[in-house]
């Protein structure tokens, strides 16, 4: 188990930022981390990587405890918090090389070279961190992350106020390096969830509303949706007749909506009904929710 959370609260004063939260992360999981802002998304991983201590419950890292074995947590983790801090007037190398410092790596140097290539900051390196671009500073964060080569990363905000170009370079740079390590990234961008993310947490007002893999998080409710185009008019009643629809709406020309009460796929007893009564299917899709609508539904 990568990261393990049991029972956390943290109080702030009257304020109760995070309420009871449990939840585990197995190794080689890219987890979403999802809530609204103010939900307890960034105190929770404040809390993961031992920069402020939780009021109630336990949070273990590779089983070590975030309180009484802080150092060895922070051996394990890589860190990029929201508001990347960063020694401007540094150069790429040079900061790097102080990162590699406090982590007392052997061969700093052959390491340093390793992951300026594998963040794509060969061209940039160097500069002074001042002179780069959002996008660049961005990698440079990542890369004091990866520098120590951690099992876990915890990255919060990782493409805030990114380019869309720099936002895909950042995220298929994750994408590469979920491949070998623990990941939880917290975003507001749904797309950004979607394509890197294979599990979702949704939190909301401190407590987890959500936790599940992406396909399923799509299909919260008990009913399936259907989306329907025959070659030909057909009444709304007609198509209430087959198993299981719950409801019908017409969209437009010969195209519908159906709804049924099971989360059997009906599928094929709308292509049986079409068969039987003559139809020709000309498509046939099931209808599932991004995540975006469910975010939205969960926390509004």
């Amino acid at each position: 188990m990568s990261i393990e959370v049991s029972n956390v609260s943290k109080i702030y004063g009257k304020q109760r930022a995070l309420d009871n939260v449990s939840f585990k992360i197995n190794a080689g999981e890219v987890v979403g981390f999802l809530g609204p802002n103010g939900a307890g998304k960034t105190t929770m991983m404040r809390i993961i990587t031992c920069f402020i201590p939780q009021t109630e419950g336990k949070v273990l890292v590779n089983n070590f405890d975030v309180i009484t074995e802080s150092l060895l947590v922070r051996k394990n983790i890589g860190y990029l918090p929201e508001h990347n801090p960063l020694y401007l007037e540094m150069y790429v190398k040079e900061y790097l090389s102080f990162v590699a410092g406090i982590y007392k790596l052997k061969n700093p140097k052959s390491r340093i070279f390793e992951i300026i290539e594998q963040t794509g900051l060969l061209s940039e390196s160097h500069k002074k961190i001042g002179d780069l671009s959002k996008g660049y500073r961005q990698r440079v964060g990542l890369a004091q992350a990866l520098l120590h080569n951690p099992d876990v990363l915890i990255l919060d905000e990782p493409t805030t106020g990114l380019d869309p170009n720099q936002i895909i370079e950042i995220r298929n740079l994750i994408v590469e390096v979920g491949k070998k390590k623990t990941i939880m990234l917290s975003t507001h961008i749904m797309q950004e969830v979607e394509a890197i993310c294979n599990r979702v947490i949704i939190i909301d007002k401190g407590k987890i509303v959500a936790d599940n893999s992406v396909s399923k998080i799509r299909n919260i409710e008990d009913f399936q949706t259907i989306i329907l185009e025959l070659d030909r008019e057909i009444s709304v009643e007609k198509l209430m007749e087959i198993e299981f629809v719950t409801d019908v709406k017409h969209l437009n020309e010969n195209r519908f909506l159906i709804q049924s009460e099971s989360k059997n796929d009906i599928r094929s007893k709308i292509f049986q009904f079409a068969v039987e009564n003559h139809f020709t299917v000309l498509g046939m899709q099931k209808y599932e929710k991004t995540i975006e609508e469910v975010f939205r539904e969960l926390t509004k």
